[in-house]
């Protein structure tokens, strides 16, 4: 049985990601039976590249994607070299986890009621130094043309991410040791870090920031709140062309689609590229031998606007939680003049189905990753065999496709199968993405677990399977629970696959939330964003706090 589970899971989050491509890359070519277009042609390309806005949406996307993927690397690489090995670092790691916790859509909404012309900073500052009484009129501090309110709602959430993967990396790495082997030749603690921790830090992050790079190439949640709309990032345009109600319009969008596909690729292919070359560099640098104490004030430099964005972020989850209790905010106060839960009362019903229906997907895809997932490492453990390193790509796989790329194609699938606008249909396209990060929550745990235990339980007659329920699990349940809430931040967090695989029909707090982003009601806005904050934070709460509870006897299990 177990020996069917690794392929069983291979086919489950594989293969949506490659019908859907093919979904998508046919109707690209004008092929799809389905609205009557037969015939192979360039025409979506034409239409594509002769939309009036094609120029600006594409320079966009690149300079967004671009220019949040090397700041969110150099602001997670300075925050770690600075921090490493202080008692600070720990601390700043706990700070972070609400942002590594709170959905991608939830931190936009945030980061607008910050950096509007009428948020909170403004308001923080006003009138006393600015002289406003009322919202600046010409201020543009959202939406902007060039994408900068969007750079800064990706690095909130990409920063994090790089730490925990670098953090994650340092515990495999004699980082002190090395640095004080350098500092010991001369070397400047910073220099030591650049020249002798990063390089071998690097192979263990280099796919977390490839899906960094494909996020950042082909974003859609945040881009709809923070990005400008006129025109939009490519991603965004594809998603509105694939919600027309003229159906010609998937064609062009598939296009789209498709190009965002080759971005990402020409993208990891210039980082590839990029590597090589600074490891030639990397290589000749330290062959000569200098002494320069630069990276100890460039790494500084770096570090600091990295804390301001990390602290703006904080803020931002902050701001929902205080617009979602607010009866009366007017301008400029710098808080709400009255409080009231009429917010939640008001959104009671709106909040109450999409709740429901996003902790029932939530917890099923969670709980369909979790068995697949014990599963493959149970089978590898009694196997005794180590999974190739090609493995992990393909973990990383549907991280790296963009989802706008094979998400239509997926739909069009679930339509001739008639499961589109189906919750199965749902939980599935969901467990595409939260069935890798419940196997990477879960793989190095499993895999540090002494044999030894196993081995001594079954010289006592115990059975695999008494082995695995009796002494496995209660000792890996802190790891489970980890896991689990994992993917359940990652389940919440999820727009295009309940837009697409819902068919627009089921609502989870998510959609609703951008879907009202464009509105005039911060109170609403400000419930569903700060609702979608609270309940990945809560599941991540269990998880550390019910291991005590249940092991409160048993200290090395709690």
């Amino acid at each position: 049985m177990l020996a069917l589970l690794p392929p069983a899971t291979l086919f489950v989050f594989l293969a949506p990601v490659l019908v859907g491509l093919a979904g998508t890359l046919l109707p690209a070519f004008g092929y799809l039976p389905a609205i009557g277009a037969h015939d192979l042609s360039l025409a979506p390309w034409r239409d594509l590249f002769a939309w009036p806005g094609f120029g600006s949406a594409l320079r966009l996307t690149l300079s967004v994607g671009v220019l949040s993927s090397l700041l969110s690397l150099a602001g997670a690489v300075a925050l770690v070299a600075m921090l490493s090995g202080t008692r600070a670092f720990g601390r700043v790691q706990s700070a972070l986890a609400p942002l590594l916790a709170t959905p991608h859509a939830a931190i936009a909404l945030g980061l607008a009621f910050l950096l509007a012309p009428s948020g909170w900073i403004v308001r923080l500052i006003s009138p006393e130094w600015t002289g406003w009484t009322r919202p600046p009129g010409d201020l543009v501090t959202i939406r902007d043309p060039y994408g900068l309110s969007l750079v800064a709602g990706l690095l909130t959430k990409e920063i994090p991410y790089l730490v925990l993967a670098l953090a994650a990396a340092l515990g495999q790495v004699p980082a002190q040791r090395l640095i004080a082997c350098a500092r010991s030749m001369g070397y400047s603690r910073g220099s030591a870090w650049l020249k002798l921790v990063l390089p071998q830090l690097w192979p263990q992050i280099r796919l977390p920031f490839y899906a960094v790079v494909a996020y950042s190439l082909s974003v859609v949640d945040q881009a709809l709140v923070l990005g400008p709309g006129n025109p939009p990032p490519l991603a965004v345009l594809a998603l509105r062309w694939f919600s027309d109600y003229d159906l010609a319009r998937y064609l062009p969008a598939s296009a789209a689609g498709t190009l965002q596909l080759g971005l990402v690729v020409a993208g990891l292919v210039i980082c590839r590229l990029a590597e090589w070359g600074v490891g030639k560099a990397g290589r000749l640098w330290l062959e000569r031998g200098r002494r320069s104490g630069a990276a100890d004030w460039l790494l500084p430099v770096a570090a600091v606007p990295t804390g301001v964005v990390l602290a703006a972020g904080l803020l931002a989850l902050l701001a929902l939680a205080i617009w979602s209790f607010a009866a009366s905010w007017p301008f400029p106060a710098a808080l709400p003049l009255r409080w009231s839960l009429s917010a939640w009362a008001g959104a009671g019903e709106r909040l109450q189905g999409s709740l429901g229906t996003t902790v029932l997907i939530a917890a099923a895809a969670t709980a369909v990753a979790l068995v697949l997932c014990v599963g493959c490492l149970e089978q590898e453990a009694r196997r005794q065999r180590k999974p190739r390193n090609g493995l992990l790509w393909l973990l990383y796989l549907p991280l790296l496709v963009p989802q706008i790329a094979f998400l239509f194609g997926l739909q069009v699938a679930l339509v001739r199968l008639r499961l589109d606008a189906t919750l199965p249909a749902v939980i599935w396209a969901h467990l595409v993405f939260v069935l890798p990060y419940v196997f990477l929550s879960l793989a190095d745990p499993w895999r540090a677990l002494d044999p030894r235990l196993a081995r001594s339980a079954a010289s006592l007659g115990a059975s695999p399977a008494r082995i695995f329920f009796r002494v496995k699990l209660p000792i890996l349940l802190r790891p489970l629970l980890v896991a689990a809430a994992v993917g359940v931040a990652v389940s919440v967090a999820q727009y295009l696959a309940t837009v697409f695989a819902g068919a627009g029909r089921i609502a989870t707090i998510t959609t609703e939330a951008l879907t009202l982003a464009s509105g005039a009601d911060r109170a609403t806005i400000g419930v569903l964003g700060f609702t979608q904050t609270i309940l990945p934070l809560l599941c991540y709460g269990l998880a550390l706090t019910l291991p005590r509870i249940v092991f409160r006897h048993r200290r090395g299990l709690a």
